[in-house]
């Protein structure tokens, strides 16, 4: 018995000294949802870009990746320090008017119409009024709204979404501000007044127009501003767009109806011109990114980064709904950056061995256009031709179970490929973006980095049209998305948010691990913004 009972304890020895490292993917959701819990609670005061509140959680990241045994990848040790410029409108020194033969009627902020701070507003425009449909202008497509139109120093009024022949990634980009800007200058046009498409509105006005006072950003330095040129953007109340359109022969319910299914749209100049007086308050603040490294393993490859991103901003402390004034944006984005924080945890207690380098990125300034992403994007801390993929991840909403995984760039790349793999190994359905007019493949950090042409996807939750899953993730978008409610007093369901983190990683391994790097595919429109070999950092 005694040999027996030996061999048994030799034979048990033997296999612990030989099993394989602990698996890097049991997720369950608890340990993702602990992070959330810090990240999101009433100290962190929102997460405002510039605040105090971000710097603590930036500061908790930190130490986390520092637990881990993560190297610094920062420009200044784990922090890539971001400069920018905040305008806020002061409403008591402003103003919004219709001029209409010789008449002029007064908007009222706030309930009309309010002033959007993404562009440096000129103290006062007067300005004629042009309708422009869906204000696109894509080359590829043959497709110009602006076509025929004398915009010259005027005014140009949209709403928002593409037509249905527009496939959704090249309808995004048009859309973005740098491309629509762009667009409008080319035009002649100097502003800009949009209206929300009512059929893919997230917030609705009432709960949208609570933020039309608190500061938007913009980068440092001239060469950042996208909308240079820009004097004035605006966005108008669907509910009183009529007012835009009155003798102009057409009507907004007409043209919300043709927008609703993404049908032509008439273009075509208004009656009105547009009387506007902005007072801003202007000034410098300073934010950072947060960049850690687990580096590779074979000699070449390790050269060579797999970004996991994800924004830890939010929008700070505002106006109150049901007497809450603290926006934690738990789901936004507290549930990306706690997910890229376990699994570099995973990673760091499974001892890992990854042939390339994984760059875990937070970046700042999501909220405010996408700021912290564009400024690593541009002006990486390692070489920009040597990153290879960006995986981002920003609000993926556990909220039911997870059977369909929905990726933004399912097509565009063979990134694209390898997410559709990973997850159809574990038996999930994948789909491409099921809700196009939402614009969703250009309004995260994904997009900053396929500008600069690296091949980027995002993931989310998914759920099939008109299901019960679809449904609640409208509910939740109408009560909670930038709202006080996004916070730890909601439920999830960490089963799915386990399954997700299990997606998420076992694609940054396999992009880790595989010999060559995604490519563009061929007839992806983002296969034009090519990454040039470069020295340097």
């Amino acid at each position: 018995m005694y040999r027996c009972l030996l061999v048994l304890l030799l034979s048990i020895t033997t296999a612990a000294q030989t099993s394989p490292a602990p698996s890097a993917t049991a997720f369950d959701g608890k340990s993702w949802w602990n992070y959330v819990k810090v990240l999101a609670d009433d100290n962190m005061e929102g997460r405002e870009t510039g605040s105090e509140g971000l710097r603590k959680a930036a500061a908790y990241i930190v130490e986390q990746l520092k637990n881990d045994g993560l190297e610094p990848a920062g420009s200044n040790g784990y922090y890539q320090p971001v400069k920018l410029i905040s305008r806020q409108i002061d409403e008591s020194g402003s103003s919004l008017a219709l001029v209409r033969n010789g008449a002029t009627e007064p908007l009222t902020l706030g309930e009309d119409a309010m002033f959007s701070m993404r562009v440096d507003l000129a103290p006062e425009v007067d300005a004629p009024l042009v309708f422009v449909g869906y204000g696109l202008n894509v080359p590829e497509k043959k497709y110009n709204d602006f076509a025929g139109l004398d915009l010259k120093g005027k005014v140009a009024v949209i709403i928002s979404g593409s037509p249905s022949d527009m496939p959704a990634a090249l309808a995004s980009h048009y859309q973005s501000a740098a491309e629509r800007s762009q667009a409008l200058r080319t035009a002649g046009a100097i502003g800009l007044i949009s209206i929300p498409n009512p059929a893919s509105m997230d917030i609705p006005w009432s709960r949208m127009t609570l933020a039309r006072t608190r500061p938007s950003m913009s980068l440092a330095g001239p060469n950042m501003n996208e909308s240079a040129g820009i004097q004035l953007a605006a966005v108008f109340n669907p509910a009183d767009a009529e007012k835009l359109f009155q003798g102009s022969g057409h009507t907004f319910q007409e043209i919300a109806a043709l927008a609703k299914d993404r049908k032509p749209i008439p273009v075509f100049p208004l009656t009105a011109s547009i009387r506007a007086h902005a007072k801003v308050i202007q000034k410098e603040v300073d934010s950072a990114n947060v960049v850690a490294k687990l580096t590779g393993t074979d000699p070449k490859l390790k050269n060579e980064y797999v970004v996991l991103s994800a924004h830890m901003d939010h929008l700070g402390i505002g106006e109150p709904i049901n007497g809450d004034r603290i926006y934690n944006g738990a789901m936004d984005n507290g549930s990306g950056s706690a997910l890229v924080l376990d699994i570099a945890n995973s990673l760091h207690r499974s001892h890992a061995k990854l042939k390339r380098s994984v760059l875990f990125l937070f970046v700042t300034g999501e909220e405010k256009g996408l700021l912290g992403s564009k400024y690593f994007a541009t002006q990486p801390t390692v070489p920009k031709a040597s990153i290879v993929a960006d995986i981002n991840t920003d609000m993926f909403l556990p909220i039911f179970p997870l059977k369909i995984l929905t990726v933004y760039g399912l097509d565009e790349s063979t990134l694209g490929d390898m997410a559709r793999k990973v997850a159809q190994e574990q038996g999930l359905e994948v789909q491409a973006d099921p809700q196009p007019l939402r614009n969703a493949f250009i309004r995260s950090d994904q997009y900053s980095f396929i500008r600069q042409g690296v091949p980027a996807a995002a993931m989310k939750v998914g759920f099939a049209p008109d299901s019960p899953e679809a449904a609640a993730e409208k509910k939740w978008l109408t009560e909670r998305y930038h709202a006080p409610s996004d916070d730890l007093d909601q439920p999830v369901d960490l089963a799915a948010a386990g399954k997700f983190e299990d997606i998420v990683q076992a694609l940054a391994i396999k992009v880790a691990n595989e010999p060559n790097r995604p490519q563009w595919n061929n007839d992806s429109f983002f296969s034009r913004f090519v990454v040039a070999p470069m020295t340097g950092r």
